[in-house]
């Protein structure tokens, strides 16, 4: 018996609705860690993020953030988040029921199977985590992938019956793949199937320039939302990576615009030039070892055991999900079908999803070409070369893509029951993950990094100068400024980023750091090397650099100081990055940064010389009582993401300098109230 189209339909959508009030129910009321600020400030107002550029993300959350549907702008690009995972799984849906329509006769355990192939993807662990918060564009790019797959489905089930249909089909393919590139270069990932079923159900079509032709155009036209990036460059958003534009004075022309120079930088733009491209060939990690990394992110996904409690359950669960997957794929294998599926169409049906399979692991795999995890493998310490935190998130759509696998191979095993025993039994699988999963993946009451964001922006004194080392130190800074509107008086350097030409540039129109022209900052080298140390002086300090390399950013710090200071405060974020270049003995703990004195430090009443760092006694206590981000810590009671847990647990290093401080002046009460709060901040973490 069909299923009627209004019921597909409504199912499609009611299983839309659920996995949007389970991401609902879990939804961060805040930004994230790592790239999330970046993203969501970007999405502000039209910024331009790092590299490709995520164009037809941007377009689509800026109008998301325009939507009045929470007081708090993090929130509403949250929900486009939870919005997007959430339509994916009703696309999953449609695929799933399409599939089994002939091993499942029954439309109500068709439909059961169906919505649980959607929930066992929308559950898995990666999936729901990546979905209650934009930390990336990955949820919007799933929409697209399932929208494609559903889409050739309709058409392998179109063909050869209503050829002029099936060529409208695979022209719209086409364009959606276009467009889903415009938001992650992952739209590409289901060309390989979408080609190999084409050429399986329709050979032919190789010989069809015309139509070859025209789903070339359609996939141009698809790109065609890069074409943002050079014009949003050209207004200097305070989001600006890699300067697409040559415009770089604020107004936009058709001169700098439409030049060989704006068309090089979008090209090395969409090309990830920042990052050197991706040499696959050239081998970062063993094979081996990155087959392993996708098997431990594959075992978090539905029983994600972070405290490493029950590891068996969790093995188990996930060699289950890896047969029935295996299943399911084994199910989709040509068989006689009477109606709309024909033979040719099931034949279609596992070519399509069996190389879409192959394209999200295999395939994936061997090209995003990982260097060990970083929870991978921990007996092997850092003998190895490892990523700065875990990627499960790049196989966001492979675990997706593998809970539809998954269900499909429990709908095969179902039919051995009852229609009803095996409703029941469906429904009891796509729930496992649920229960297994949801402390894990909520995200519910984080506010951690918005406090983090306002306790640094906090210890900083008027029109500073903020020097800061990475992801997790710098773009929730950029979220607090670009969105909250807090502290703009503050210029956040990032490290890093100084050895880009772009973005010295950039930082110099923002609020003058440097006495030097656009072409004196591009003239400082990427390193010079030094066979003795240097000497930097500047009014009364006089600093020894040690012998070697200095880097580009290394370089412009100094000048930066040379240049702004004291007439500016210099600031330097966690870590020993000053004294790399010789300043450790003017620059003293203040709270959560160290702050550049003009003269070298010596010991007075209000300073101290702790564990080798200078610390403001007084000031740091004061900072201390009016922090928010330990005690945010404490409340959420867990750190989840271990890649950076650096970042709460620096609140506890600090708390126990100030404490060593403080009993040296013998204020053992005061030192004994702020340990108590470091320790539950490390009990937390630990």
């Amino acid at each position: 018996m069909e299923m009627s189209h209004r019921a597909r339909f409504g199912t499609a959508a009611a299983t839309t609705v659920a996995v949007f009030l389970l991401y609902l129910a879990t939804l961060s009321p805040s930004v994230a860690m790592w790239d999330a600020g970046e993203y969501i400030a970007a999405a502000s107002d039209m910024g331009i993020p790092h590299q490709p550029g995520n164009p037809f993300f941007l377009i689509v959350a800026h109008v998301a953030g325009l939507l009045p549907l929470s007081p708090s702008y993090a929130v509403r690009i949250n929900l486009l988040a939870a919005v997007s995972s959430a339509v994916a799984a009703g696309l999953w849906f449609l695929c799933a029921e399409r599939l089994l329509r002939a091993l499942l006769p029954a439309p109500l355990h068709r439909g059961a199977a169906a919505v649980t192939c959607a929930v066992l993807g929308a559950a898995a662990f990666t999936v729901w985590n990546q979905s209650v918060v934009m930390e990336k564009v990955y949820p919007l790019a799933l929409v697209g992938l399932a929208l494609i797959s559903w889409l050739m489905l309709v058409w392998l089930d179109t063909t050869p019956a209503s050829a002029a249909r099936g060529d409208r089909l695979l022209v719209l393919v086409a364009y959606l793949t276009g467009l889903t590139y415009a938001v992650h270069p992952a739209g590409l990932l289901t060309a390989p199937a979408s080609a190999l079923a084409v050429l399986r159900q329709a050979p032919g079509t190789i010989r069809r320039w015309k139509l070859i032709a025209l789903t070339a155009v359609a996939f141009a036209l698809g790109t065609t939302p890069f074409a943002v990036l050079p014009i949003r460059a050209a207004h200097q958003p305070y989001v600006n990576e890699s300067a697409v534009s040559a415009c770089e004075d604020g107004t936009i022309a058709a001169g700098c615009t439409f030049s060989a120079e704006t068309l090089r930088r979008l090209k090395a733009t969409i090309q990830r030039e920042q990052y050197g491209g991706n040499a696959v060939l050239e081998r970062r990690g063993p094979l081996a070892a990155q087959v392993g990394m996708y098997w431990l992110y594959f075992k978090w996904q539905w029983l994600r055991d972070s405290a490493g409690r029950m590891p068996a359950a969790q093995n188990l669960a996930a060699l289950v999900m890896l047969v029935l997957g295996l299943l399911g794929l084994a199910a989709l294998r040509p068989r006689a079908v009477a109606g709309p599926a024909s033979g040719a169409s099931r034949d279609g049906h596992l070519w399509y999803f069996g190389a879409l399979t192959c394209t999200f692991t295999l395939l994936l795999i061997y090209y995003l070409n990982f260097r060990y995890g970083f929870s991978q493998r921990p007996d092997l310490g850092f003998t190895v070369d490892r990523e700065p935190r875990d990627r499960d998130y790049f196989y966001m759509w492979t675990f997706s893509l593998w809970g539809l696998l998954a269900g499909l191979g429990a709908a095969t095993l179902s039919r051995r029951l009852k229609p009803g025993l095996a409703v029941l039994a469906l429904a009891a699988v796509a729930l496992l993950p649920v229960a297994g999963n949801w402390r894990a993946a909520e995200r519910t009451g984080q506010h951690f990094t918005t406090a983090w964001a306002r306790d640094m922006l906090l210890s900083l004194e008027p029109n500073a100068i903020l020097v800061t080392n990475g992801d997790n130190d710098s773009f929730p800074l950029w979220y607090a400024q670009a969105v909250e509107k807090l502290r703009p008086d503050v210029t956040v350097a990032l490290s890093p980023y100084l050895g880009m030409d772009w973005y010295a540039r950039q930082l110099n129109r923002r609020s003058p750091l440097w006495t030097l022209s656009d072409e004196a900052l591009d003239s400082v080298p990427s390193h010079r090397i030094f066979e003795q140390p240097q000497r930097f002086v500047h009014g009364a300090i006089d600093a020894t650099i040690p012998a070697g390399v200095m880097t580009r950013d290394q370089e412009l710090v100094l000048r930066a100081i040379r240049d702004s200071f004291p007439s500016r405060p210099v600031y330097f974020s966690a870590g020993q990055y000053h004294a790399a270049i010789g300043l450790a003995p003017y620059v003293k703990r203040v709270g959560l940064v160290s702050q550049l004195m003009p003269h070298a430090l010596k010991e007075s009443p209000d300073t101290m010389r702790i564990g080798g760092e200078w610390i403001d006694v007084d000031r740091t206590l004061a900072l201390w009582h009016r922090y928010a981000g330990a005690k945010q810590v404490v409340a959420e009671g867990r750190w989840l993401d271990n890649g950076s847990a650096v970042i709460p647990m620096f609140y506890a290093g600090v708390g126990q300098q100030l404490a060593g401080a403080l009993r040296a002046q013998g204020r053992e009460a005061e030192a004994l109230e702020v340990l108590g709060l470091v320790q539950q901040v490390a009990t937390v973490l630990q």
